[in-house]
């Protein structure tokens, strides 16, 4: 097992999201497909029609890189936002983030110094500046949709919001998997004392 990975059995709770929006795809698209369609027909007009810059190489030349890397650099885009993930789980020791293929592994968040954890409703655009993984004052964002999340606070101040469509069956498996950790620390304590 590699690491990051965890067995089935260990895992309590798992959500993967993906950027599916309508009106982000709508956007998307179809800035990409403008960009496609304006240098594509440069590019045709120059390369097949000999139209464009007949007495200016070094332009023709500009214009097949730049607009080569213009329509490649849009179907990145595309394919990214396609394969794009968020992945959270909730495992017997902890939990984990991935947003694939940002991370190529799975992160494990600490909940040592867990303060506060609680579903809530937010508002993506106002509070975090939109979706993704964001990094606001004093705390981080990992989100792809909707406004539904789990905040955890810790005690040094700072706070992560992990967007969810499951927000309260999340927060419910932190806090089990916190209870159990705390519980065993407080019985290793006490068995430290009885020593």
């Amino acid at each position: 097992m590699s690491r990051g990975q965890a067995k089935d059995a260990d895992v309590i709770f798992r959500e993967t999201q993906k950027f599916r929006q309508p009106w982000l795809w709508a956007v998307i698209l179809s800035v990409s497909l403008l960009e496609i369609g304006i240098f594509g027909r440069c590019i045709v007009r120059e390369l097949i029609l000999g139209e464009l810059w007949e007495k200016d190489a070094a332009a023709a030349r500009v214009l097949l890189i730049s607009g080569s890397f213009a329509i490649m650099l849009c179907v990145g885009i595309v394919v990214l936002f396609y394969i794009m993930k968020l992945v959270t789980e909730v495992r017997s020791d902890g939990l984990y983030i991935r947003f694939y293929p940002l991370h190529r592994s799975f992160h494990k968040i600490p909940l040592e110094n867990l303060k506060e954890c609680e579903a809530r409703t937010y508002r993506p655009l106002r509070e975090y500046h939109g979706w993704g993984v964001r990094y606001v004052r004093k705390g981080k964002v990992y989100n792809v949709s909707g406004n539904l999340g789990v905040r955890l606070d810790y005690s040094n101040g700072r706070h992560l919001l992990i967007g969810s469509q499951k927000a309260e069956e999340l927060a419910q498996a932190i806090k089990s998997v916190l209870g159990k950790a705390r519980m065993t620390e407080f019985a290793g304590l006490a068995q430290g004392a009885n020593d």
